[in-house]
């Protein structure tokens, strides 16, 4: 990169900012941040868009779980309407200083179905983010209706979820199974016949090491598609 400046914007895409260090993680074996999944679900949200599809930012999910006054909840969830919705993500990360931006180790996947009204954990590192995906679950359940009423919600641990091979791939882990689990909600919204969700085999088909890799060039080339996108575009 010479010597570009790492903080330096290079693209704005809905309400997301990426700087030019975000290539840099995208470029190399590293760690995932909240920008480029942000990005990346933003993304996402694009390709599939729909009334009753949220795919909530990472900063939203971290509030959720680690906000310290419960009750003002309420009116920080509201705007996402979450009882119009049929399939709700939220990205976990196991950040515990809320006063540090960028941190934690771990990220893994909350998918919320109404259909069956439970919430799925998908963790691609076993156990890590149980503790924080049950502490979301917990603290954003009782607003996924207008009742308030949880006493049919359920929560469950994915037990045969991908499994990374390094301790960096898991954003990535993450952005994947989103991406499936989009893919099936748009498609055939049906059980297996053994009784199981279907999109757990479609992630257990489609995520694999090889696919989960390819992944940083594919983010890579749609970041530097947009930017030159919007560079040719005229002025005003």
């Amino acid at each position: 990169m010479g010597g570009s400046n790492p903080d330096e914007k290079i693209l704005s895409y809905n309400d997301v900012v990426l700087r030019r260090s975000d290539l840099d993680i995208l470029s190399g074996p590293y760690f995932l941040n909240d920008r480029i999944i942000e990005f990346y679900l933003s993304y996402l949200s694009s390709c599939h868009a729909s009334q009753d599809v949220l795919l909530v930012p990472p900063s939203i999910s971290y509030w959720i779980m680690k906000c310290p006054l419960i009750d003002s909840l309420q009116e920080f969830v509201e705007p996402l309407h979450l009882p119009a919705k049929t399939l709700v993500l939220f990205p976990i990360n196991d950040n515990d200083d809320v006063s540090k931006a960028e941190g934690g180790s771990h990220w893994s996947l909350v998918a919320f179905e109404r259909n069956d009204n439970v919430f799925i954990h998908h963790d691609s590192s076993k156990g890590i983010n149980r503790s924080d995906a049950t502490r979301l679950y917990n603290r954003v359940r009782r607003f996924m209706s207008d009742s308030g009423s949880t006493s049919n919600v359920r929560y469950l641990e994915c037990t045969d979820s991908p499994q990374q091979k390094n301790g960096y791939d898991c954003g990535l882990y993450v952005t994947a199974i989103a991406r499936v689990i989009c893919l099936w909600h748009g498609d055939d919204r049906k059980k297996a016949k053994d009784g199981s969700y279907l999109w757990f085999s479609a992630v257990k088909e489609q995520v694999t090491p090889s696919s989960v890799a390819e992944m940083r060039n594919e983010i890579l080339g749609l970041i530097r598609g947009l930017m030159e996108k919007k560079q040719s575009l005229p002025a005003g």
